[in-house]
């Protein structure tokens, strides 16, 4: 930006312009514009146009964001939503209208007919007729705003960002994709999207400290929701049988290059299946997803290829055997698994069971190296209580995580549906975590829900801004995220 005193003049000078125009009874904050059409469908229209050639009349309107004077001759440049346009004012087409062409200034937005034309140099322009000003701007847009560096404006200023840096439009313009794809998918596999509250009575679904508040009517305290899994859950147990959710989780925790406080996840539930249908579903849809998006099984982030096209599934005891060159069991005592971890430096909770040090070697040890799409299996039963217990090993849960680049993107069970095992599960978490920082409850009405009957069931959950991440080659959930949250900005 430029210095504050000459920022401070520049804002004068935009004013004194605007007081002007508004004295001459011009519009300066135009009502509409209408019958405006996108750029890019003038450009699909003439772009076989010859140099030299004239072709369909057009009428467009955006911002100016470039201009170029040669004597009683103006070029522009002027961007939309879809594209950007050269623009070519005349004296000799315009009379009077062309010397108040200087009014306006880059960063105003404006309404321009005329026709189309194909310079010699090949350049599709706009032989401008008639113009409006549509929008005076006020404040002069950053210096060197083209290709817009500096993150904090970037992440603080986002409409900077989207007005600078085309590949944060195309960021968000994927994501929009992406979005549609996951919804046409699971619709087209018979799944209904629903709503479920982002105001709860109890936080649960997830272990994560949750954002408080107070509903005066109610006179009571409210969370905002770490996970809609228990009411999805509830749904199934009202013969609801296949339902998603994609919307906002939040989580009053630390911010990071993979953490927001508020963030976007999918949640699907699957009556009658179980965690191996959930695996089938997520290779699948991510397949497609990701298809869609880039038009490729194969991308690229951060310099290292990713192949969509296979997935590879490991346990969590032959993978931590395999990269992490380490044997665990939990055949071996406990104090023989925390020496194990001690070695490999992993910080204990006094608190952890066999199952919560075997999760944790794991994530110090093999987590970061998975870097193409890897299946997970074989959790530990304590790190998973609201998943059923495998059918071959009493320790374990019928859990995956789907992990990409050493980042957990999904996860699924298959879902515990019997309800006294629950509350124990549930007990068994308060019990061993009483020492931490975030307490658990137990939500006695969903505790109730299960006592009439839930069917057998998959559940899955996607990371839908981790996901994002790869496949827009970005190194932060920051760039994934329209308005992220920020530390305080400290002058």
């Amino acid at each position: 930006m430029p210095q504050t005193d000459e920022l401070s003049d520049l804002l004068k000078q935009r004013h004194k312009k605007l007081q002007a125009l508004q004295k001459q009874g011009k519009t300066t904050f135009a009502y509409n514009f209408k019958d405006k059409q996108n750029i890019d469908s003038v450009i699909e229209a003439n772009k076989d146009l010859e140099p030299e050639k004239t072709g369909t009349k057009a009428k467009i309107a955006g911002r100016i964001t470039a201009l170029r004077g040669h004597g009683k001759v103006t070029f522009a440049d002027l961007v939309d939503g879809s594209g950007k346009f050269q623009l070519y004012l005349a004296a000799d087409a315009l009379g009077e209208k062309y010397d108040e062409f200087a009014d306006l200034d880059i960063g105003d937005i404006a309404g321009f007919e005329g026709v189309v034309f194909k310079t010699r140099r090949g350049e599709l322009s706009l032989k401008v007729e008639k113009y409006c000003l549509l929008t005076k701007s006020l404040r002069p847009l950053p210096e060197k705003w083209h290709g817009l560096k500096d993150v904090e404006t970037r992440f603080r200023q986002r409409y900077l960002d989207l007005l600078a840096n085309p590949k944060a439009r195309e960021n968000f313009a994927v994501r929009e994709k992406a979005l549609k794809t996951i919804r046409n998918y699971l619709n087209g596999q018979d799944f209904i999207e629903v709503d479920t509250p982002i105001l709860q009575p109890l936080y649960g679904g997830a272990t994560a400290r949750p954002f408080v508040t107070y509903h005066n009517a109610l006179d009571r305290n409210l969370y905002l929701r770490i996970a809609p899994e228990l009411y999805l859950k509830r749904l199934l147990i009202g013969n609801m049988e296949k339902v998603f959710e994609l919307g906002r989780n939040f989580r009053n925790e630390g911010l990071s290059i993979k953490h927001n406080p508020e963030f976007s996840m999918l949640e699907v539930y699957q009556a009658y299946a179980d965690y191996t249908d959930m695996l089938k579903l997520t290779e699948n849809l991510l397949k497609e997803v990701v298809n869609q998006a880039t038009g490729s099984l194969k991308i690229t982030y951060q310099e290292t290829e990713i192949d969509f096209s296979s997935f590879k599934t490991i346990s969590m005891m032959d993978s931590i055997a395999e990269l992490g060159k380490t044997e665990v069991s939990f055949n071996m005592s406990l104090a023989e698994l925390k020496k194990i971890a001690e070695t490999h430096e992993v910080k204990l909770q006094d608190f952890w069971g066999k199952g919560h040090i075997i999760n944790a070697i794991f994530e110090k040890t093999v987590e970061a190296q998975l870097i193409q799409p890897t299946f997970i299996t074989g959790f530990p039963i304590e790190v998973s209580p609201l998943a059923k217990t495998s059918r071959q090993d009493a320790n374990l849960a019928e859990r995956f995580e789907l992990i990409i680049f050493g980042r957990e993107v999904a996860n699924a069970f298959s879902e515990l549906t019997n309800p006294i095992e629950q509350r124990q599960r549930f007990e068994e978490q308060i019990k061993t975590e009483a020492r931490d920082e975030v307490p658990q409850v137990i939500d006695e009405d969903f505790i109730k829900a299960l006592e009439y009957g839930m069917p057998p069931a998959g559940g899955l959950g996607i990371g839908i801004d981790r996901l994002l991440m790869l496949i827009t080659d970005s190194y932060s959930i920051k760039e994934v995220i329209l308005f992220p949250h920020l530390r305080t900005f400290e002058e």
